[in-house]
């Protein structure tokens, strides 16, 4: 999710320039890593338990729901058949359960517990849950979320050494560092729990899978390294693991590597979805991180062939393709500076919050193109697009930041420096920038920072441009253009040494790229 623009929804695509390396993913069956869940239920029950857990921890949760449901049915009085089916609907780091989910939830952990789980460690999960699904209407997500990790808190003092309650603890902090809860400490602390077992568990689905999400902020990125490099051998079967070491790679710019995983990521998403086993979205935040990554690889083409592709995604709505659509278009455009085409952007026919990230482009496209008037109505559209997002946010439980909305600040930075408004613009994306960085930074979009490099470097304040594409360089390695900037900026200054070392670093992050600003790195380097 990016920080303050409070949208929590995944991005779609479809792709047909990587079919042939598509064709050649096929998972192993059955493969989703080593859970070590021994229960008092039935050996009928036993295996899809086991299967059910490990589906669960790579957030499967549509084919977990089978899975526990078929455990039922073997086993009528297995209590940890229900407490599955219960945690299949709770959606931790995606989407809180509404009241039909928490009252279905419920009633799964009521029946578990009059079935009397036999052992501490059941009766402990039991007990977990029913503090998340307690009968209260007037907790709010937040609230759950603190009652459940307290009594997993509990758990994991009872049982510091098993690896189930120790990853299922340490996604409690994931889940609170998300609804902005301590977030950093929760980081760190998760990382602390998750380390060890990693090092002794390193077949575990969940240990690897929780830690990348738990480093998943730049300053924590290289933490979530050996994680990254691990989990999709461990799950191969989960397409959501083989997605998940591309949030490392992205952090730290390994553009190549992301791609990789989000094309073998697309390919078991679509083969699930088809059997009806996964939601669409599992195929589109796959393909929203391998659009990003073919644009800071130098690879436009690429990039705009997942935009045209955005067809073929199974099970999605044609509503959602083309908000999807419009979504991707707006970034890409964004990330190649081509202001007459964001300006120039259609809204697809959704609802209000849904259109922020087209107007977003609508207004810097404008405002930058130098087309005040349409920048003013595009900023004032956005506005209202941020009201009705953060409205619906309160209403689905997730009280927005006190802060201004970092998309609409950056809108309304570059009117006002369309305007002339200079300090006020720069003030506006300083802002931005630090809200941004507090909060764990950007992850596929353009970082407020690197736009007041841009700024900067347009009035000719090289040695201040350069200095912030430095630091962006230090948040996201390897972000086209801000070594792009960076470059230019050192050579403005006269800095030629470092100017040779941005188009080097260039040009080796995008040995297939076709973007035209490449040429300026050859030409550069070639002199030299």
């Amino acid at each position: 999710m990016r920080p303050n623009r409070l949208l929590p929804r995944f991005t779609l695509i479809a792709i047909t320039f990587f079919t042939p390396l598509l064709a050649q993913t096929n998972p192993r069956a059955n493969h989703l890593g080593q859970v070590d869940f021994p229960t008092s239920c039935s050996a009928a029950a036993q295996p899809l338990l086991e299967k059910g857990l490990a589906l669960l921890h790579s957030f499967q949760y549509q084919e977990a729901q089978q899975i526990f449901a078929e455990a039922q049915s073997r086993d009528p009085k297995c209590a940890m058949a229900h407490w599955g089916s219960a945690m299949s609907l709770y959606y931790q780091l995606w989407d809180f359960p509404k009241d039909a989910k928490l009252k279905e939830g419920r009633q799964e952990i009521d029946q578990a517990r009059t079935l009397h789980p036999a052992t501490p460690k059941e009766q402990g999960f039991l007990i977990a849950a029913a503090a998340f699904y307690q009968d209260d209407s007037k907790l709010s997500h937040e609230d759950r979320t603190k009652a459940y990790s307290a009594a997993m808190a509990k758990f994991h003092d009872q049982m510091p050494a098993d690896v189930e309650v120790g990853s299922l603890y340490a996604l409690t902090l994931v889940a609170l560092a998300e609804q902005d809860v301590d977030s950093l400490d929760n980081q760190k602390q998760a990382i602390a729990i998750l380390d060890p077992l990693f090092q002794k568990y390193p077949d575990h689905p969940g240990v690897a899978h929780y830690l990348i999400h738990a480093a998943d902020r730049p300053e924590l990125a290289p933490q979530g390294l050996a994680a990254a490099r691990r989990y999709a051998q461990i799950a191969p079967d989960s397409p959501h693991a083989l997605h998940m070491p591309s949030h490392i790679f992205v952090r730290l710019g390994y553009w190549q590597d992301s791609i990789s995983s989000n094309i073998a990521s697309d390919a078991s998403a679509r083969r699930l979805a088809a059997e009806h086993k996964a939601e669409s979205h599992y195929q589109t935040h796959a393909m929203d991180y391998l659009n990003y990554s073919c644009l800071q690889s130098g690879q436009e083409a690429k990039a705009r062939e997942v935009i045209a592709a955005a067809d073929h995604v199974v099970g999605a709505t044609h509503e959602r393709k083309d908000d999807y659509r419009a979504y991707l278009s707006s970034r890409t455009a964004i990330e190649l500076h081509r202001w007459k085409e964001a300006a120039a952007l259609e809204e697809p026919k959704v609802s209000a919050e849904k259109l922020d990230t087209v107007r977003w482009a609508k207004s810097i496209g404008a405002a930058r193109g130098g087309d005040v008037a349409a920048a003013q109505a595009n900023v004032k559209a956005l506005a209202e697009s941020v009201a009705a997002r953060e409205a619906q946010a309160r209403k689905d439980g997730y009280p927005p930041p006190k802060e201004k909305a970092t998309d609409l600040r950056e809108a309304e930075a570059w009117l006002a420096y369309a305007m002339s408004h200079t300090d006020q613009a720069l003030d506006e994306l300083r802002s931005a920038a630090a809200y941004q960085e507090r909060n764990g930074g950007e992850s596929t979009f353009m970082p407020a920072r690197e736009m007041l490099a841009d700024m900067l470097a347009d009035l000719n304040r090289s040695a201040d441009a350069l200095a912030e594409y430095q630091t962006v360089l230090k948040n996201a390695p390897n972000r086209f253009d801000a070594l792009l900037g960076g470059a230019r900026a050192a050579q403005s200054v006269g800095n030629s040494t470092l100017a040779q070392a941005f188009y080097v670093r260039l040009a080796e992050s995008c040995p297939a790229g076709d973007r035209p600003e490449l040429l300026e790195a050859k030409t550069y380097l070639a002199n030299k």
